[in-house]
């Protein structure tokens, strides 16, 4: 058996993406009579793994060019290569019409929200989610949202994603230590939000003043760093800042570096994660693996993500919020207990259970 892996629209592994086709890659498992090859821009034949063999297509840069390629020209490019079956990492960008050679569509997010704010030219791509053979998802959350679609609930998959343990680990820090993680030097002990300043279901304005409750009430010497690229909701968020009444205590830095980003996770005292709109929720369990505990909202999948080893509160309730930062800072016991049951849930998180799980999805597709 042959597997192809679609790199287009991966953004050169830049991106949510793009990450994750890196991290799969590297970690496809050595299976007797499995073959992969990944394909797409020329661009990309160096980016994702040497270890797997690359096809070149020669379609065009632009996103017509290369859909126009997928819906007319990839099934004559399957049977020339003796590719049995296609993972389509980035579907909701790039994903055919109509599957000759049987294909399983990736799926990051929420389909529904994802077609409230799609374009048309790629609401025409999302048509392909109902013609393909199999669809993975990383939480039951995203596969209920399929289900309220319609979608036939035998062909969604659940396949958790993986964080990459070599970067996110505990570390011994001393309390009142100064992470030097370039751009920035910050002081402990701080509480992190680790996410895009994306709009208003990501709840940092609830955060922000929950964050002055919390101050007033403790006289905690704790910072809260906002850690996440800003759209133009960003413009709301930093004048709610500016605003608020311990504004000298909050940090907003932008897109974080990736290589400093993990010691900025593990230096936190608590990871606050507000958002009322996630699918997956990762950078919870990024934390927990840091030896951090964890506040999280009630809504989405991270009740899922966080399977009970977080302090939950709903994020439209200021004084839940504030009192959820109390507990994961300062309850001695109810830390101990998400720390060390953290550690042991995020290692269920790993990229070669990842691998495993979807070549298993491929090659369910060939046996059936």
């Amino acid at each position: 058996m042959k597997f192809g892996i679609d790199t287009f629209a991966c953004d050169s592994g830049k991106s949510g993406f793009g990450s994750y086709l890196l991290n799969l890659a590297a970690n496809l498992p050595a299976k007797e009579g499995v073959e992969y090859t990944l394909f797409g821009s020329p661009l990309d034949r160096y980016t994702y793994s040497a270890n797997v063999p690359f096809c070149e297509v020669h379609c065009g840069d632009s996103m017509n060019a290369q859909r126009w390629w997928h819906n007319f020209s990839a099934r004559s490019f399957y049977k020339k290569h003796g590719i049995n079956a296609v993972l389509y990492p980035a579907a909701t960008r790039l994903l055919p019409g109509g599957f000759k050679t049987p294909g399983v569509a990736v799926l990051h997010d929420c389909l529904s929200v994802i077609l409230a704010k799609s374009r048309f030219s790629h609401r025409m791509a999302l048509r392909g989610f109902e013609k393909v053979q199999a669809i993975i998802v990383p939480t039951q959350y995203i596969k209920n949202d399929l289900l309220r679609l319609g979608f036939d609930g035998k062909k969604i998959k659940v396949v958790r994603h993986g964080i990459d343990h070599n970067r996110f680990y505990q570390r011994p820090l001393e309390a009142n230590e100064t992470l030097n993680v370039r751009p920035f030097a910050i002081k402990r002990p701080y509480i992190i939000y680790p996410s895009s300043v994306s709009g208003e279901g990501k709840k940092h304005v609830e955060l922000i003043k929950a964050f002055d409750i919390f101050k007033k009430r403790t006289g905690s010497p704790h910072r809260l760093v906002l850690a996440g690229a800003e759209t133009a909701w960003g413009e709301e968020v930093h004048k709610t800042a500016l605003l608020a009444e311990h504004s000298q205590d909050i940090i907003m830095t932008g897109f974080f570096p990736q290589e400093g980003f993990p010691l900025l996770v593990a230096g936190a005292d608590a990871c606050v994660f507000p958002s009322a709109q996630e699918g997956v929720g990762l950078p919870v369990v990024e934390a927990m693996a840091s030896g951090v505990p964890v506040a999280a909202s009630s809504a989405g999948a991270l009740p899922e993500i966080c399977a009970g080893k977080a302090v939950l509160f709903d994020s439209d309730n200021l004084e839940e919020m504030a009192a959820a930062i109390e507990t994961a800072v300062g309850d001695k016991k109810a830390r101990q207990k998400m720390i060390s049951e953290g550690l042991v849930w995020s290692k269920k998180f790993n990229w070669e259970e990842t691998a495993r799980e979807t070549v298993d999805v491929l090659s369910g597709l060939l046996d059936d």
